[in-house]
Order: C-alpha cells, then sequence, then structure tokens
C-alpha cells in the first residue's frame, strides 16, 4: 500500500463474546468462514474472515470477561488507512476527539490506534505493512458491488457538517450529493478518491450514541434476512430499496453487533 491508499476502508472487526455462534450466523447469512482456531500467538483469541474466493473479509475479536467488564460490547470497527498514525491522531486529538487506544506496533501487520471523534463514533487508525512477498498488496475487503465484502460505510451522529469537515481534514474523503431525510436533515454522501464508499448522516432518535455502521453485500436480500431471524438475529427495521434498485436493511446478530445488509432481490 502507498499514500495514495489514504483514506480506505482496509479491514473490518467484529467484535464478538462468541466466535463459534458468530461463525455459524455469518457462514449463513454472508457465506463466510470464520477460523474454527486463534490466529498466531497472542494472548488474544483473534480469527480470520474467509470469503468464499479465498480473500480475507476481516477478523473477529473474542471478548474477554475482563474486556466486557472494561466496558467493550459486541460490534463491528472499520480501520481507516492513513500513512501517519501519530500525526492523525494528533489531528483527532486537536478536533476534540478522544484517543481510545494507543498507537502500538504488531509485527507484520502494521501501525494501528483506536480513536472516537469528537462525536464519540469509534474507528481505527492504520498504517499497514504489507506482505513481505507482495509489497504492492492492497486490500480488498471493500467493494461497492461484491458479495461478502463491506459495499457501504455509514455513519450516523449528531453533528453531520462537522463530520465531513473533519474527515475531510483526516483522510481527504470528499462530500458530493445528498438525499433528503424530511425533518432529520439530509443523507450525506461521501466520497474516496472519486469513489463512493458510503454516507454521514444525522443521528436517529433509536440510537444512542454516534456510530459507524458498515454494510455487507448479499447475493439474495430475502434469503440473506431469512437467515439473519433463523439464526437468532434481527432486523431492525424493514428491508429498503436503495438508489439502483439494490435493497439493504440494518440487522443485529446473536450477540448484540449491528451490522448492515445490501444487494439484490431474487425472488419476486
Amino acid at each position: 500500500m502507498t499514500d495514495q491508499d489514504r483514506g480506505s476502508f482496509i479491514w473490518y472487526e467484529l467484535m464478538t463474546t462468541d466466535a463459534g455462534a458468530a461463525g455459524d450466523f455469518y457462514k449463513a447469512v454472508i457465506g463466510w468462514d470464520i477460523a474454527a482456531e486463534p490466529t498466531g500467538d497472542s494472548d488474544m483469541d483473534y480469527r480470520m474472515i474467509q470469503r468464499s474466493d479465498g480473500g480475507m473479509a476481516g477478523g473477529v475479536l473474542v471478548l474477554t470477561e475482563a474486556m466486557c467488564a472494561g466496558g467493550a460490547k459486541p460490534g463491528w470497527l472499520g480501520y481507516i488507512h492513513t500513512p501517519d498514525v501519530d500525526a492523525t491522531l494528533d489531528t483527532i486529538k486537536k478536533a476534540g476527539g478522544d484517543v481510545q487506544m494507543p498507537p502500538v506496533d504488531m509485527p507484520g501487520v502494521g501501525r494501528i490506534a483506536m480513536v472516537a471523534d469528537p462525536q464519540g463514533a469509534h474507528f481505527y487508525l492504520m498504517t499497514p505493512v504489507p506482505p513481505a512477498d507482495d509489497p504492492d498488496a492492497k486490500s480488498d475487503v471493500f467493494d461497492v458491488v461484491k458479495p461478502q465484502h463491506c459495499r457501504w460505510n455509514q455513519l450516523q451522529t449528531t453533528g453531520p457538517m462537522a463530520a465531513v469537515t473533519l474527515y475531510r481534514d483526516l483522510f481527504g474523503w470528499q462530500q458530493e450529493g445528498s438525499m433528503p431525510m424530511g425533518d432529520m436533515g439530509d443523507y450525506l454522501f461521501i466520497q474516496n478518491d472519486g469513489v463512493g464508499i458510503g454516507a454521514i448522516m444525522p443521528l436517529m432518535p433509536d440510537v444512542p450514541d454516534p456510530v459507524w455502521s458498515y454494510f455487507f453485500g448479499v447475493d439474495d436480500i430475502d434469503r440473506a434476512t431469512a437467515e439473519v431471524v433463523a439464526g437468532g438475529g434481527r432486523l431492525d427495521g424493514d428491508v429498503q430499496q436503495i438508489p439502483g434498485g439494490e435493497f439493504s436493511v440494518h440487522c443485529f446478530d446473536p450477540q448484540g453487533a449491528g451490522f448492515g445488509l445490501v444487494g439484490p432481490r431474487q425472488r419476486n
């Protein structure tokens, strides 16, 4: 990866209390395979999420009792590429954001830090280290059209325009185009290097805190949502048709992690 990858979402991480149950659930809903055993020799229980094409969709961090006692809870977090974690961290702090996990170097992985933006939405900063045998490797966990990839990154926040300004300063994102949401305000589309990566929107009344949500591609929205319910998860509202003719819905997995689905409707 190079500095030109600045602002790309390059990894997604599920925090969960039950990796086995999560593996069964996401296999049925999205088609992923979550590793049965942890990777590496760390004390953390960390597992990889593999797509059916052999690529990686992200990782799974199994939350310990101590982590949960400290306030951690099931959820999804995104990693955003920056060529300089420390400098980006300083910008976030000056803007009023917080450091949730100080920068740390992970051998063979890169330098990472967890932060909260000034409105309280959490995400990771990362300067990745490419594999020694593939120095030009690029992350493909995000793709605007493919199933089993993240296809949309959505921020709900108490200050949409302030967030647009901050993320533009941090990562060079653009904000072009919007969709009215009535009295709530506007749904603001965001781009990175001209590619639509998601949107920033006002915090909905039933959402307690600002949060990034990640919408993963599926082959059939009806099949996938049926599997959500059958697997012990729940839909957070109705399936909605989106511009372009596909459909999306926000959901919760059985452990309480929120996520989104997006894809076509195959059955009439």
